[in-house]
Parts: structure tokens; C-alpha cells; sequence
């Protein structure tokens, strides 16, 4: 037996005076995102803004449906509709935040498993990381050098085929 120990780095920011101007301008981005939510369900808005490599900033925000699994997350919702738009423009850069009227998100939301698994296959499919920028409501940001970080143990193409 061995043990192996998996560290991520992420860097922390007190508030968004501490960041520059390209980030702070995408979280505001994700931040125009959450207004177009359809969540009433859950009442909890998600919204996201991928900076692509041409310059291009793309919205998504969560849709919620009432057969829950018909939903779709603000990550895969900008990300699917940046392929669609820009097809083979790398995204390099996402800013995620979220907002509810019932509480106070005053930490960082990371992403669901789902999105984590299409953000690293974004990443590996693109062979270009992707810095992900992390806040709730208010309060610190987090920011991480590549979507691997948010899932270093993953399910890869590899996986999926027969090896001789």
C-alpha cells in the first residue's frame, strides 16, 4: 500500500480591490449573468462568464426545469454555447458566482461534479488551461490556474477504450 497525497493551489483574494482589472471585470460579467437564472425552485442563482482567446465573453446561467435532471448548470451553459459559437477558440478564463435572496453566500461555489468533469475535458480537449475565478455573493475570491484543479482524480477519454 502507498499513500499519495493530491494538494491544489488556489490563490485567495480578500475582495476584489486585491485583483486585476481582466478578472475582476470577468467576475463582474458572471455577476450580469445571474440575472438571466431560471431557478425558482431552488432559488439559488448561478451565473458564469468564460473569457474565450479571441476576447469574447460568454454568458451562462443555470436553468432549472421541473424534472430536475432537465436542468443545466451556468458552467456547461457557457461553455457548450461558446463551442457552438466560436468553435475552436480556446476558452482560457471562467468567473463563477452565485446569489440567493434566502441567505448569504459570503464563500466561494465551486463547481457540481458534472461541470468540474466538462470544464477538465474542455481543458484536455483544448490542451489549454483553463483559470477558473470562484466567489459567492460577496467576500473573498478564490482562483485556480486550471480546471484540473478542481477534479486532479478524473474520467478521461483513455478510460473509455480498450488497451491492448
Amino acid at each position: 500500500m502507498k499513500d499519495i497525497e493530491i494538494k491544489v493551489q488556489l490563490r485567495e483574494y480578500e475582495s476584489e480591490q486585491e485583483m486585476n482589472s481582466e478578472d475582476l471585470s470577468l467576475l463582474l460579467k458572471a455577476r450580469e449573468a445571474l440575472s438571466y437564472s431560471y431557478s425558482p425552485y431552488s432559488n439559488f442563482k448561478v451565473g458564469a462568464a468564460a473569457l474565450l482567446r479571441n476576447g469574447e465573453i460568454i454568458l451562462g446561467s443555470n436553468q432549472e426545469n421541473a424534472s430536475f435532471p432537465a436542468g443545466i448548470c451556468a458552467e456547461r451553459s457557457a461553455i457548450y454555447n461558446a463551442a457552438h459559437q466560436f468553435k475552436g477558440i480556446p476558452l482560457i478564463k471562467m468567473a463563477i458566482t452565485v446569489f440567493t435572496d434566502d441567505f448569504e453566500v459570503s464563500s466561494p461555489i465551486a463547481p457540481c461534479g458534472v461541470c468540474r468533469q466538462v470544464l477538465l475535458e474542455t481543458e484536455l480537449q483544448q490542451d489549454q488551461e483553463i483559470e477558473i475565478i470562484l466567489q459567492g455573493s460577496k467576500g473573498k475570491i478564490y482562483t485556480l490556474s486550471s480546471a484540473r484543479s478542481l477534479l486532479p482524480i478524473y474520467f478521461f477519454e483513455k478510460g473509455l477504450k480498450k488497451t491492448n
